[in-house]
């Protein structure tokens, strides 16, 4: 995802250096956009304004800006580090405690929209930050962002976002229950779901994901991998707080069976598979 978010900030005339740790992708990226491209985090971050990240989990956000090659240690004095990565609260405050030592600002800053929000340049971002962090930065993400909102303090960004997941958990979940229903019962399963989708059943899974749950098609975008390392991290959230989440934690241990089909790198809307594979097991 990070991929097309630097694209539109080139787009938007900002100067971008890109690293990643597939160098051929960065080479791609350059020859798409211009820009520069840099050997490690460090190089990258090196007399920076500001310097966003979006990786797969807690250990590679580490690596990134702390690491031995590291983003931090050579970022200026008050410039801007964003983190777009989905991680644990913790590590969010654990990261804010560096940066204010280093004089830097920080934001942890989930996304929502997938591949095509950001392809489109139309991704949710939830904000974790100190207001003055917050309105310094709130021009560069909307390059890439159509919703960006302050939730509060470092961490409320990852918290919202862990509430983003278990509700797509739970969404998801009924939908594929729906479509497999429909199936079983003999209905027109296109038609169905276009009529429901004009009532109260309507979402957004259901508008941009039923047509293609129909017709098996899972290359779209947030992997089943990544949805349980997100929901993981719900799950041990939710342990800590004191907050009930049977949905969520039943529809993870699907995804684990997903998982077991082969489905590691399939979108999240896979989860009917498992339904059809339990039909074909009958």
């Amino acid at each position: 995802m990070g991929y097309p978010m630097a694209g539109h900030m080139a787009r938007a005339g900002h100067e971008v250096t890109v690293f990643n740790r597939t160098a051929a992708r960065a080479e791609a990226w350059q020859n798409e956009y211009g820009g520069q491209v840099a050997p490690t985090p460090a190089a990258a971050a090196k007399d920076q304004d500001a310097v966003m990240i979006c990786v797969g989990n807690d250990d590679d956000v580490r690596e990134v800006t702390i690491g031995e090659h590291g983003a931090l240690p050579s970022m200026r004095e008050g410039a801007l580090l964003i983190d777009h990565t989905t991680t644990s609260e913790a590590l969010a405050t654990s990261l804010a405690n560096f940066t204010e030592q280093a004089g830097v600002g920080f934001l942890d800053a989930p996304v929502s929209g997938g591949q095509i929000g950001a392809e489109n340049g139309v991704l949710t971002v939830m904000v974790g930050a100190g207001e003055q962090a917050f309105t310094e930065a709130l021009p560069l993400i909307e390059c890439y962002a159509k919703s960006v909102r302050r939730m509060g303090p470092v961490g409320a960004g990852q918290l919202t976002k862990m509430v983003n997941q278990i509700c797509i958990a739970g969404l998801l979940q009924g939908l594929s229950e729906g479509i497999h229903f429909a199936e079983r019962a003999g209905l027109d399963v296109t038609a169905a779901m276009e009529v429901i989708a004009q009532g109260a059943a309507q979402s957004w899974q259901m508008n941009n994901r039923a047509e293609t749950m129909i017709r098996g098609e899972f290359d779209f975008g947030f992997a089943v991998d990544w949805m349980r390392k997100d929901l993981g991290i719900a799950i041990e959230a939710a342990q800590s707080v004191g907050a009930e989440v049977p949905i969520t934690q039943l529809v993870d241990s699907f995804y684990a069976e997903v998982q077991d089909l082969g489905g590691h790198r399939w979108d999240t809307s896979s989860l009917i598979q498992r339904l059809r594979a339990g039909e074909a097991n009958r």
